[in-house]
Parts: C-alpha cells; structure tokens; sequence
C-alpha cells in the first residue's frame, strides 16, 4: 500500500492550486485526475485548426506588477507567474439591448461612472453614490476577510454589517428609478446565475470591484496555459500527479480519513483528503453511507444545484470586425427582465427572451487563433433537468436546434456571422456533467442564495482530515476557486502542524 501526506481528488483550479501549495511545502502529495489533461473547467480543445477555449471569459483579481492584486500574489508564490503572459482587456463589457441601448465600458471607476452619468444624465447623482457604496464595501470586505481582521465588528465594519444581507435587487432599486439602467450596470450577475432578487449585493460589488480595479485580463494560451503551468509546478516541487485515474473510495474510519481506493484498484493511505470534486460526489459517491454525517446530508438536501451552460463555439473564417463584433466581452439582453430571463434558464428552447453572452478571444490577443480568422464563444446558462429528459436519440438534433435558434438572436445584432463559421461545436449541460463530473453540469456547484453563503455554512467538514475546494464549497469563478485551494491546503498544513 502506497501512503501519501496528503491526496487531492480532482485536478479542477481548486485541486490544481491545493496540490500545488502541499508540495511548495514539501507535502508528500499525490493528484488524482480522471481526466488525460489538468484543468478541469480550466483547458481547451481542438477542432480543425482551432483550439477553442473552454471556459475563461474575464480574469478577475490579477493586476499589475505595479498594483498587484490577489491572484498575481497567489500565482507568485506557486511559482507560475514567470511561465505565463496575461494580457489586459482594455474593456470592461460591451452591452446590447437592441432597439434601446449599445454601450462600452472600460475596467475603470471614473471611466465607468462617467460613460453611465453621460447615458442616464437624471440619474447622475445616484450613479457616483452606487459607485462609491460598491467600492466602500468591498474595501471592508477586503479588510475584514482577506486581510483576517480578528475583531470584526458593527462599528469597525458598518458599511458591510448594513449590506451583507442585501440582495441586488434591493439596492438597485434603492438608488435608481430607470430599469434600463439597472440593467445596463448589473449585467454580470449572469455571471453568477441568480438574477439580481436572488443574488448577493455583496457579490456583485466583489465582481465590479475586482474587475474595475485590477482590471480583466486574458492568459495567451487560454486556461489552458494556467492549467499546465500549476501541473508542472507540481511536478517540479516533488509532487506526484495520476491522469486517467480518479479516486473510487475516500475510506473513512471513527470518523477520520483513513485513506483513498483509485479507479485502477490501488489502496493509498493518508490521513488528509482534498476534494475538488462536487460536494454531491465527494459525500454521496465517495463515502460510504454510514459514514455520512447527518448534518452533511441535511445539507445536501436543502440545497439546490446551479445552472449549466449551453455554448456554441465557433471559428470564424473572417477577422471579427468583419463581422461587427468590435469588444471582447459582450451581453446581448434583448429586454430588461431579468425574472423572465431567469425563467428562462429552466428551459431548452432558445430565443430572444433569453441572456446571451459573447466573447471574442481575437480582440484580446490577435494570436489567439490563425491569422484572418477568430474563435468565439456564445453562452447562455441553463439547468440541467430539461436535457436530462431528452432520449439519447433526439439529443443532437435537439442541441444542433437550439444552436440554430441561438445563433438567429445573434445574427441580429451581428450580422454575418453565420455565413462565415468554419468551425462548431456544441456544448449543452450534459457535456458538462460527463467532462466535469458535475450533477446535472451544475457549473457553480449550488444555487448562491445568500441563506448558504460561507457565512452560514462554513467550509469544514465534520470527517476529520477532509477539505474541500472549489465553487462547491465557495464562490465560483476563477480568482475564487483557485484561492480556494490555497486555503484549503493551508488548513491541511496547520492540521498537520498540530
């Protein structure tokens, strides 16, 4: 029997970066991976002669040599800055209402609120003062959380202790009366897949924060790079990592980790497990029954999965701007319901009620695909369920129809795109369940209603030795899920300490 300091199941961002912080600190630690490539939600793929990226849209929390935010320091200290080139995005968003509104921001606070105040000049007021709260409250989050104030307090903190609570909607509608506008300055929340009556202010504010301050970047490459660069770290720091090998059995005895059983039918002892798998298959399909505690499965129970995605990618035969795509980062709304859209995630069909999004990885790095030509992504997110009803036999007509019918909303407001695809390729939630693992292809582990913030649940399990990481027992997003595998690790390195 093999025995490790530790093992990580699931080579996703939050495995990636755990297993890399355990070997940094001369942790003997193994990564197990099912899949024949690092990353996760975090690679690519290759069809003809493009390599299409997977999932990174906006890069949050990176900065600048100079004002370095968050994520460089955490990259730095795994040693992978060096290896990798990031490459700014020199806008914020691009978004289209057709018939009402065609507006551009830059990753800027005073660019932002000055191109909002020129648009909705009634409301200029309420523009700087929603600005100003976003910015005053994640500066005490900041000081608060990621600094580890000890004494956090109402008076110490009494912007986040009045908004910590607050849901989007809410503060939207406290300071401004145009429901155009609200929806012009809060589009990210599809980023996060709870319309703004559901969703967390203060996570909307992290988002505008991160993005505005240390700017959106890109990593030449794609995740991809970020992927193989955290694996090679790995390796080179003494740790060992398995692909085509995922984890069959976490064995747990009186309640503590006791050990991992491979897929290839090897035993290895340890004593600390990482999981970045879903907190449904690390409980449910890793554990045996009886050793599940009672409050994990409560949990499970009254939590509910997130959306998944179906994307269209595509390489384009023509440079982008032949086309009419001039930004990166565009939202394409049609209406200004967020309800309605919301609704519309519970569906398979496809039109214009539903949120688009489109990134073109060419406008931010030119290279990004062979030259004369460009790759993009057309998102919008659904739940799983719909598709797991559909027969095996009707699946790809049915996801081939709704690409059709995705890429009709599209040609409206850029014209042309269909007649110069040269390449496609689909994905619906069921590819996102066979590739990620995901039930039903939830993307964002659970639905982030503010009632299972980490306030409330917090990230500890009740097995001794077992940690999690990932957006299954965090936020979601990259900056997030690979801060999560830091603080995972770190949690293992003062357990063992002790």
């Amino acid at each position: 029997m093999q025995a490790y300091d530790a093992v990580v199941i699931g080579a996703g961002n939050g495995g990636l970066t755990a297993a890399a912080t355990l070997a940094r600190q001369g942790v003997n630690v193994l990564l197990l991976e099912r899949h024949n490539i690092p990353g996760g939600a975090a690679t690519s793929f290759c069809r003809g002669r493009f390599e299409f990226e997977v999932a990174l849209h906006q890069l949050s929390g990176l900065g600048t040599v100079e004002k370095p935010g968050p994520l460089r320091a955490l990259l730095d200290q795994l040693g992978v800055t060096d290896k990798l080139e990031f490459v700014p995005m020199t806008d914020l968003y691009h978004i289209v209402i057709p018939g009402q509104i065609d507006m551009t921001f830059k990753p800027d606070r005073q660019a932002l609120t000055a191109e909002l105040q020129k648009q909705f000049p009634k409301e200029a007021s309420a523009i700087e003062k929603y600005i100003e709260l976003v910015y005053a409250l994640f500066t005490e989050v900041i000081g608060a959380f990621y600094l580890q104030d000890p004494e956090i307090s109402r008076d110490k903190y009494p912007v986040y202790f009045k908004y910590a609570l607050k849901n989007l909607q809410e503060v939207l509608d406290q300071h401004f009366n145009d429901p155009l506008l609200k929806s012009v300055i809060s589009p990210y929340w599809v980023y996060m897949g709870l319309p703004p009556r559901l969703m967390s202010f203060v996570d909307m504010a992290a988002m505008l924060f991160a993005y505005c301050e240390f700017m959106p970047y890109h990593i030449k490459g794609g995740s991809q790079a970020l992927s193989n660069a955290l694996a090679d770290s790995i390796i080179s720091d003494g740790g060992t990592i398995r692909f085509n090998c995922g984890a069959e059995k976490i064995r747990v005895k009186d309640g503590r980790i006791q050990g991992v059983l491979t897929q290839d039918g090897q035993e290895v002892k340890t004593h600390y497990v990482i999981s970045n798998a879903s907190k449904v298959t690390t409980y449910v399909d890793l554990i045996d029954r009886e050793h599940i505690p009672a409050e994990i499965l409560a949990e499970l129970r009254q939590s509910t999965l997130s959306q998944s995605a179906f994307t269209v990618f595509m390489g384009l035969d023509c440079e982008p701007q032949s086309v009419g795509i001039t930004e990166s980062t565009n939202f394409i709304l049609n209406h200004t319901d967020a309800e309605l859209a919301y609704e519309r995630m519970k569906v398979i069909d496809i039109d214009e009620r539903d949120y688009l999004m489109l990134t073109c990885y060419n406008l931010i790095d030119a290279d990004f695909s062979p030259q004369g030509t460009s790759q993009i992504a057309l998102v919008t997110l659904k739940y799983g369920d719909p598709w797991l009803a559909i027969a095996p036999g009707e699946y790809a007509r049915e996801k081939f129809r709704m690409a059709d019918s995705m890429l009709k909303v599209v040609e409206k407001v850029f014209p042309g795109v269909q007649a110069h695809i040269e390449e496609i390729e689909i994905g619906t939630p069921l590819t996102h369940m066979r590739y990620l693992g995901h039930p039903k292809g939830a993307i964002y582990g659970f639905d982030h209603f503010i009632k299972d913030s980490t306030l409330f649940v917090p990230n500890k399990s009740p097995i001794k030795g077992l940690y999690g990481a990932g957006g299954w027992v965090g936020y979601n997003g990259f900056q997030p899920t690979l801060e999560s595998g830091v603080h995972a690790a770190r949690s293992v390195i003062n357990a063992m300490k002790k």
